[in-house]
């Protein structure tokens, strides 16, 4: 009898990319992926020594989303450059509100993941930063990116009854003991994109100081 022929390794990272989408990155295992695929373990086995690797194929493939070859974007000065480049990383993991999560466990490695960290790392050297800096600089604004795709994940995830219970925890503090908190109540509720670009804005303003050595 012949057995299964063999799967391409771009077609289970699109499954994989599915069930994180659908059911979350707990629900992403060797089996889970076989079933999805209605084949084997071995068939998944033979691209991918683990679940690791099959997340950090995940995590390059949604990074790959991100477009950097524009022309226009490298005719942009540095500051607009790093923000339209961030925002786009942004974008690319919203789409996919519980990739982020993947990215608790492990580094992001892979082909497309190097291609955003090369972009970065040249847009902040090409500036006249060091690579001391431009390397802290690229953390930074990973990390800063990283914190608000987790930050969407969790809401996507969250249930009726999780919200409903910290609505009871808030109902139940006595805000006259935080009067600047009541003053700005009106306020606190803003989208999560423009807290987004403020912190964003935030950041490359705080770089350009650095650059002068302010």
């Amino acid at each position: 009898m012949r057995g299964r022929p063999p799967l391409p390794m771009e077609t289970i990272v699109d499954a994989a990319l599915q069930i994180v989408d659908e059911e979350g990155g707990e629900a992403l295992s060797m089996r889970a992926l076989a079933r999805r695929l209605d084949s084997g373990t071995a068939t998944i086995y033979r691209h991918f020594a683990n679940r690791t690797e099959v997340v950090a194929h995940v995590v390059d493939r949604v990074f790959g989303e991100v477009q950097l070859d524009d022309p226009a974007l490298a005719r942009m000065p540095w500051q607009d450059a790093c923000i339209v480049s961030s925002r786009a990383l942004f974008d690319a993991l919203r789409r996919h509100p519980n990739v982020a999560m993947l990215l608790a466990d492990q580094i992001p490695v892979g082909p497309n993941v190097f291609m955003i960290r090369e972009h970065t790392l040249t847009l902040c050297l090409q500036a006249g930063f060091s690579p001391a800096e431009a390397i802290r600089i690229y953390m930074t604004l990973g990390r800063y990116v990283l914190g608000f795709a987790n930050q969407i994940g969790a809401e996507h995830r969250a249930s009726e009854a999780d919200i409903a219970m910290l609505t009871r925890l808030v109902e139940n503090i006595d805000l006259a003991s935080y009067p600047s908190t009541l003053a700005t109540a009106g306020v606190t509720l803003v989208p999560l994109d423009e807290e987004f670009d403020f912190g964003l804005g935030l950041i490359v303003a705080g770089l350009e100081g650095l650059r002068h050595g302010e």
